[in-house]
């Protein structure tokens, strides 16, 4: 095939986008992820902030790094008050640019429902990283800069708007569940760099690289 396509979901603090990252330059192809938002913008003439917002459903000026760093570093929790938001126009400009990408080039993409945008392409393997809470709580402490207390109640609250995102834009589908990807990885026990290892072995089983 001419080209192919990697999608990754990933808990937050899991390293998924780590994995995501490493895999694509091991592969010299590009990893998009909020690049997508602005093409995105581009495409619709729409200002960039308007898809930040309503991005796997996190709201928040600056998007969600810009949020983390406005926190007191010894919060013992987040409250959200922000109300749910699906805009499906927004996200019908994102399923194209995800579909451009796929019929143009080789890519990773990281998060946006690219899975199911892309379900049923033979040149597209779908990724899921997860790792026990512990672990993504020590990597969200020392990427962050935040307290394990914020550090946990961060996953937490994140975890769950992208599980409710990718539930209502598949259509009911759960975010987590294993039968919707080609591989689930424990980045833990299996490690950062023996991931992508694992997906580079999978894609050359697939004939893909």
């Amino acid at each position: 095939m001419e080209q192919f396509v990697v999608t990754f979901a990933r808990g937050f603090g899991s390293g998924g986008k780590e994995i995501a990252s490493r895999l694509a330059a091991d592969l010299g192809i590009h990893c998009y992820e909020n690049r997508i938002l602005t093409l995105a913008s581009q495409m619709s003439g729409l200002d960039e902030n308007v898809f930040t917002e309503v991005n796997e459903r996190i709201r928040s000026t600056g998007g969600f790094s810009g949020f983390l760093r406005g926190l007191p570093r010894s919060r013992q929790y987040i409250t959200r008050n922000d109300e749910f938001v699906s805009d499906d126009t927004l996200f019908e400009y994102q399923k194209k640019i995800i579909r451009d990408l796929a019929d143009t080039e080789s890519c990773v993409i990281v998060g946006k429902c690219a899975d199911w945008v892309l379900r049923g392409r033979e040149n597209v393997v779908s990724i899921y990283i997860e790792a026990p809470r512990d672990f993504c709580i020590k990597r969200t402490v020392e990427h962050m800069k935040v307290t394990e207390e914020t550090a946990n109640a961060t996953i937490e609250h994140t975890d769950k708007y992208r599980a409710d995102y990718y539930k209502y834009y598949t259509r009911g589908n759960d975010w987590n569940n294993p039968v919707n990807y080609d591989m689930t990885l424990n980045s833990e026990k299996a490690g950062i760099d023996n991931c992508v290892q694992i997906i580079e072995s999978y894609l050359k089983i697939k004939q893909l690289i």
